[in-house]
C-alpha cells in the first residue's frame, strides 16, 4: 500500500487536537486527525455534567501548575477565553456563567463537539476514528507513521494531542509520553489531579455516615487554599475545593478544612448557650453546619449533653473542630476519576510561541500532553484551545 502524504498529522481528536486541525486547515495545510476512539471529543462530551465547562472568564497563567506555569502565558494571551467565546457565539450555542467565571452550554456539550467537527470539515480536515498508531518515527525531514488499519502516513509535521492518563475507561493512556520519549523529549513525573482524596480505614469509618453531606469550605494544603464546596463521600472527600487542592497535595501531607468559613463558631455557640442553655450542643452546632456533620463532630470530640453543661473551653474546641479540622489523606481515587493528569512532556523542551519541540523540528505537543495543568473550572479546556490554536498557526 502506497503511503499517504499529508502536511500535518495530529494524533488525538480531543479539544486541543481538533482546534489545532481547524487552524492548520484554514491556513491551507493538508491535515489528518487520528483517534483510537469511535467518536471525537469524548472528554468534551462528559465534561460539566454533559454541558461542557468550555472556558473560564478569569483564565490567566496563575491558574496553571507545572515545572514552569508561566510557559502557558504566550498561548493564553494570543488566543484568549474571549476569543473562544466569540466562536461559540458565532456557532449559535447558548451559554451561561456559573460561579467563579465558569462558562457552560445551556443545552449540551455535544454542541461544542459539533462546532469543532463542522469547522474541521469546512477546513478540509480528514478525521480518522477507530484508528491507532502502531509505529512512529522520523523519516528524513518529516515523520512516518504506521496505523492499525495497515496504512502508512508520511507527514511534514506531527502533533501529539492525546492528553494524559486520566479517565482510562474512555481510552486514555500515556501514549503521548511514550512517543515523546521516543523522540528524546523529557517527561516530568505524572500523577492524578483534580481528583477526590481518600483516607485510612479508621477515619473513613467515621466519615462514611456523612456521605452525601456538602458544605461550603476553605481547604488549605500544599501552600495554597481554595474556597469552594466540599462533599463527604463513601471513600473520603470530594467536591470542587478538594479537587482543586488535590493538585497541590502530596502523600504524607495534611490538609486543613474550615467547614463554616467566616463564622465565629465559638461566638455562635456562646450566644446560643446564653439564650437557651437547655439546648443540646449538637442541636446548636447544627445551626452552623449541617445536622449530620454537627452530630459527627460532637461525637468525634466527645461532647454531649446540653449547652449549659459545657464550658467555654469545650465550645472553643468545637470551633477548632469546625474551622480548623486537620486531616491527613492517604491517597486519591487515582486516574480512574481524575479529571486531568498533573505533569507531562516537559515545557523546557518546547517553544512557548509555537508548541514545537526545540530539538525535534516538526514535532508539536499541545493540550494535556504537555506539563501544563489548570485548575478546575474550564481552565484546562482553555489551555487546549489556546495551545491548539498556537500550534495550528505554524505546524
Amino acid at each position: 500500500m502506497k503511503p499517504q502524504t499529508v502536511d500535518v498529522l495530529i494524533v488525538g481528536a480531543g479539544a486541543a487536537g481538533m482546534m489545532c486541525a481547524i487552524e492548520a486547515g484554514r491556513r491551507g495545510r493538508n491535515v489528518r486527525v487520528l483517534d483510537h476512539a469511535r467518536a471525537p471529543g469524548e472528554k468534551i462530551r462528559i465534561s460539566g455534567g454533559g454541558r461542557c465547562n468550555f472556558t473560564n472568564l478569569g483564565t490567566g497563567p496563575g491558574n496553571f501548575l507545572g515545572e514552569n506555569p508561566r510557559f502557558a502565558t504566550s498561548a493564553l494571551k494570543r488566543f484568549t477565553q474571549h476569543d473562544f467565546v466569540k466562536r461559540v457565539d458565532q456557532a449559535g450555542i447558548a451559554w451561561h456563567e456559573k460561579t467563579l467565571g465558569q462558562l457552560f452550554c445551556d443545552d449540551s456539550a455535544k454542541q461544542i463537539i459539533r462546532m469543532l467537527t463542522d469547522d474541521m470539515r469546512a477546513a478540509g480536515v480528514v478525521l480518522s476514528l477507530g484508528t491507532s498508531v502502531e509505529r512512529i518515527g522520523r523519516d528524513g525531514e518529516g515523520y512516518e507513521t504506521a496505523l492499525s488499519d495497515g496504512s502508512v502516513v508520511k507527514a511534514r509535521s506531527l502533533v501529539l494531542a492525546t492528553g494524559g492518563k486520566s479517565i482510562p475507561k474512555m481510552g486514555a493512556t500515556g501514549w503521548a509520553y511514550d512517543a515523546a520519549r521516543g523522540f528524546g523529549l523529557r517527561v516530568t513525573e505524572t500523577r492524578p489531579a483534580l481528583v477526590p482524596l481518600t483516607f485510612e480505614a479508621g477515619l473513613l469509618e467515621q466519615l462514611t455516615p456523612l456521605a452525601g453531606v456538602a458544605v461550603d469550605a476553605v481547604v488549605k494544603g500544599g501552600g495554597t487554599s481554595f474556597a469552594e464546596a466540599m462533599l463527604f463521600t463513601h471513600r473520603g472527600l470530594s467536591g470542587p475545593a478538594i479537587l482543586q487542592i488535590s493538585s497541590y497535595w502530596r502523600e504524607g501531607e495534611a490538609i486543613t478544612v474550615a467547614m463554616a468559613p467566616g463564622e465565629d463558631v465559638w461566638a455562635r455557640l456562646k450566644a446560643a448557650k446564653e439564650e437557651n442553655g437547655k439546648q443540646m450542643v449538637h442541636t446548636a452546632l447544627g445551626h452552623v453546619v449541617p445536622r449530620r456533620l454537627a452530630e459527627s463532630i460532637c461525637e468525634r470530640e466527645g461532647v454531649k449533653g446540653k449547652l449549659a453543661e459545657v464550658g467555654d473551653k469545650t465550645l472553643r474546641r468545637l470551633d477548632a473542630a469546625v474551622n480548623g479540622w486537620t486531616v491527613k489523606p492517604v491517597g486519591s481515587e487515582g486516574y480512574r476519576t481524575a479529571e486531568v493528569t498533573l505533569g507531562g512532556i516537559a515545557t523546557d523542551q518546547l517553544d512557548q510561541q509555537t508548541m514545537e519541540a526545540k530539538e525535534v523540528p516538526g514535532l508539536y505537543v499541545i493540550g494535556e500532553a504537555a506539563d501544563v495543568t489548570g485548575w478546575l473550572g474550564g481552565y484546562n479546556f482553555q489551555w487546549a484551545w489556546s495551545s491548539g490554536w498556537a500550534a495550528g498557526q505554524v505546524c
